[in-house]
């Protein structure tokens, strides 16, 4: 399949979710390869909190864990856009699952709490390794579609990380409660294998130069290229903030998450915390499609997303008033708030990853969605290390949490929408008065 480029398709006559599965096979591949290291991703993730969370019993060992699978990317992410930019993706993304189906059963070893900062190297290694994956996947979204799937594709991707989310959750709390959690890496690192078959069956043609020279010598210039081109296109760089803005006040509110599972299910942390992750899955979801089929211009986008950041606060700040019980009314309360939370974050991350490829030519795609995730990795650990040292302190209630974070990711959606929306809206008239 060629390269495609044109970005002149109505949104409105986009492809089928059918339509791009049956016809394009290289699509195809790629997302069922995706679909399987999610699941197997997300029964490693529900297993390490309620492994540490049972070692430690320390919210800030906890919030470590969250941060562990963030700070890392975010360090080494432009390293990672320049790799994603000269060289083969789907070698990378193959080299990358078979890296980490060795590195999660280094998890197996951990046991006592003496060996949970070897859980941290261990997390950092996994996360290092899918910073060059992540990338690479999104800058060859474009290049196995055609500009009619491009949204579809996009919107059939982030739907499918938020079923194996709620999936993923939903059985990985129920496995490490029946099975334990070394089962649970087992299946994480076999899930990398049958996710490395897949790609390796796709084809992915790129537009991008050819390496020159030593990596370590062109990485700072590279690097620079890339930030130079956020600055001086400033329609790119604007819409590479919008999830680092969502993730100030919900890198926080995700990580409270894990300590409202043992609220709702004392004695049963794994399941609470499942039970918990399934509803954000099921949200994260929900919401791409919903933003699909409602919001057909793209020039309401923008506009779309601030709503979207502020409507999650909203409803992370609401849980606080549902009884924290075991009772299945409250439960499914608390559930029904999450669902509606990560619905809006879903549409935001799905709108700006259209716009970012869509307005980013493909010999710098990589470095930009390289930026983006250095920059929601960085606003993210800052907030749940923020979050994590107030709990431990006992500075902050975890109902006071809710309210403090909930409350600055409203400020965030509103000050999107103050700030982000007019020039948008600007740049949108420049172009209609240009010759």
């Amino acid at each position: 399949m060629a390269t495609h480029t044109s970005h002149d398709v109505s949104v409105a006559d986009n492809a089928g979710y059918a339509e791009l599965i049956v016809g394009n096979g290289n699509f195809r591949r790629l997302w069922i390869g995706t679909l399987i290291s999610l699941l197997g991703d997300w029964f490693n993730t529900i297993a390490l909190y309620t492994l540490v969370t049972t070692l430690t019993g320390s919210p800030l060992a906890l919030g470590a864990v969250f941060i562990t699978k963030m700070l890392p990317w975010a360090v080494v992410s432009p390293l990672a856009g320049v790799i994603v930019d000269r060289f083969n993706r789907r070698r990378l993304m193959i080299g990358a699952d078979i890296a980490r189906a060795v590195v999660v059963l280094g998890f197996l070893l951990i046991d006592q709490p003496g060996e949970v900062g070897w859980l941290y190297v261990l997390i950092a290694a996994q996360v290092v390794i899918g910073s060059v994956f992540q990338p690479a996947k999104s800058a060859a979204l474009p290049n196995v579609t055609t500009p009619r799937e491009l949204l579809t594709a996009n919107a059939l991707m982030s739907a499918t990380w938020s079923t194996m989310l709620a999936v993923g959750a939903a059985l990985g709390g129920l496995a490490t409660e029946w099975l334990g959690p070394e089962a649970v890496f087992w299946i994480d690192s076999a899930s990398y294998l049958v996710s490395a078959v897949f790609i390796a069956g796709t084809r992915i043609p790129q537009d991008t130069d050819a390496p020159q020279g030593s990596m370590l010598r062109s990485a700072a210039r590279e690097i620079t290229d890339g930030w130079r081109h956020l600055r001086t296109h400033p329609r790119i760089g604007r819409i590479a903030f919008a999830k680092a803005t969502w993730a100030a006040g919900g890198g926080a509110l995700v990580y409270l998450l894990a300590l409202l599972g043992n609220e709702v299910a004392p004695g049963a942390i794994a399941a609470g915390i499942g039970v918990l992750f399934m509803a954000r899955g099921i949200g994260t979801g929900i919401g791409p499609v919903v933003v699909r089929a409602l919001f057909t211009d793209e020039k309401t986008w923008p506009r779309v997303m601030g709503a979207a950041i502020a409507a999650c606060g909203l409803c992370y700040a609401a849980v606080v008033w549902v009884p924290w019980t075991t009772a299945w009314q409250h439960v499914t309360l608390i559930c029904a708030l999450i669902i509606v939370a990560h619905g809006a974050s879903g549409g935001n991350w799905t709108v700006s990853s259209v716009l970012l490829q869509k307005r980013t030519e493909d010999r710098y795609r990589g470095r930009v969605f390289s930026t983006d995730w250095l920059l929601v990795m960085t606003a993210e650990s800052v907030s749940i290390f923020t979050a994590s040292l107030l709990l431990e302190a006992g500075w902050l209630t975890l109902v006071q949490s809710f309210l403090v974070f909930g409350g600055l990711q409203v400020a965030c959606g509103l000050a999107w929408l103050a700030i982000v929306v007019p020039r948008e809206r600007a740049a949108d008239d420049a172009a209609r008065q240009a010759p």
